[in-house]
């Protein structure tokens, strides 16, 4: 199909797009609602279908439901998820709207509006199940996709890219990402009577402190890793000295060896203050995205937007981590931010915008087609 005629094509499935985007977010799917998230998945088989001959399908992994389409290990994946952030009930408040340029709604930048642009892609590369490209749609991203990522790593034995459909920043894509790591921290002391004999103790509260004192020292400006205690948590009643206590840690930085450095100083810290013992639970969660998994891919998503006239596509490194950390990790090409337009993740003013719509999904398909290429 010619480039130009592409980009048309795309704007008439502006209609049907929208539609499914109404569709989607009005099923509200959080990702700690397992039933929410298995009927998301069982209804987005049925939206998706007319987008392909070849039916999508629902699969079950480690308790989670997934919605599928094509082979399970493709040479291209398209990777996304159907779970929000947003509990049962945001909709009642946040209803879904479209006056013609914004749509808004729980979920809808973040990432249903991405989902449905995957779906048009696929249409208008006029791909089908022997093309070489699978999409995998999970409902545990939100909260770090531990059920999914033994699924994800089989998904990209033989991938050769992941386009990931999480939302622009900026309008721009996403061609790093920081890796996140996560602690929880235990304390342990012995209690006693804060007014009686509190020598006696040994204040776990104290050595949480200093902890949550001495781990900002961890952090690196200039290599922008930031290291956040978050939570503590400590004590039993206003006159007992603190037997235990729990402290959790943010840990963000743009490469693996910096999530390596910090990793080590949490684990071969020592309180001085006192005795405690300190238990270390989390780690490293996800790995940075770093910008080398993504150049490639990045050219050719700018050479698509040349092709159909599309405005010049930027690139942009970004704090918050995705299932995009998973496969570059594993040595795949990765380039993510292919889904919406639009501003507001995980706020009540989420959006996503209308126009981009067909021209991300032009663009998508152009890229697919590139990448299938002899």
């Amino acid at each position: 199909m010619p480039q130009s005629a592409l980009s048309q094509q795309a704007h008439e499935l502006l209609p049907a797009m929208l539609d499914a985007v109404e569709a989607l977010v009005t099923i509200e799917s959080p990702t700690e609602d397992i039933d929410a998230c298995r009927a998301i998945a069982q209804e987005a088989v049925g939206i998706f279908e007319g987008w392909l001959p070849e039916p999508a399908r629902v699969e079950i992994h480690a308790d989670r439901p997934v919605w599928r389409w094509g082979p399970a290990r493709p040479r291209v994946l398209l990777l996304g998820h159907l779970d929000t952030v947003w509990p049962i009930g945001s909709l009642a408040r946040l209803p879904f709207s479209n006056d013609g340029s914004v749509l808004r709604g729980p979920g809808v930048f973040d990432m249903k509006a991405g989902v449905v642009q995957g779906w048009a892609a696929l249409a208008l590369a006029g791909l089908n199940e022997t093309s070489g490209v699978g999409m995998l749609l999970t409902t545990d991203e939100e909260t770090g996709s531990h059920a999914s990522r033994d699924l994800i790593t089989d998904a990209i034995t033989n991938a050769e890219a992941v386009l990931v459909l999480e939302p622009s920043i900026d309008a721009a894509l996403k061609t790093a990402r920081k890796g996140t790591s996560w602690y929880t921290l235990e304390f342990e002391g012995r209690a006693a009577h804060a007014g009686l004999d509190p020598e006696r103790g040994i204040n776990a509260l104290l050595a949480a402190a200093e902890f949550a004192g001495a781990c900002s020292a961890w952090a690196d400006a200039d290599a922008g890793t930031t290291v956040t205690p978050t939570l503590l948590h400590a004590g039993t009643t206003a006159n007992t000295v603190p037997a235990q206590a729990s402290l959790t840690l943010d840990v963000r930085a743009w490469s693996w060896a910096e999530q390596s450095r910090v990793d080590h100083a949490v684990r071969a810290w020592r309180p001085t203050v006192n005795s405690a013992g300190i238990f270390v639970l989390g780690g490293i969660d996800r790995p940075a995205m770093e910008e080398s998994s993504s150049g490639t891919l990045f050219a050719l998503a700018q050479a698509a937007a040349v092709t159909l006239g599309l405005p010049p596509i930027e690139g942009r490194s970004v704090g918050g981590a995705s299932d995009g950390n998973l496969t570059a990790a594993a040595g795949i090409p990765t380039l993510d931010g292919l889904g919406a337009v639009g501003d507001g993740a995980h706020a009540d003013h989420e959006w996503a915008s209308v126009p981009a719509m067909p021209e991300r999904a032009a663009l998508l398909a152009d890229l697919l087609l590139r990448l299938l290429a002899p």
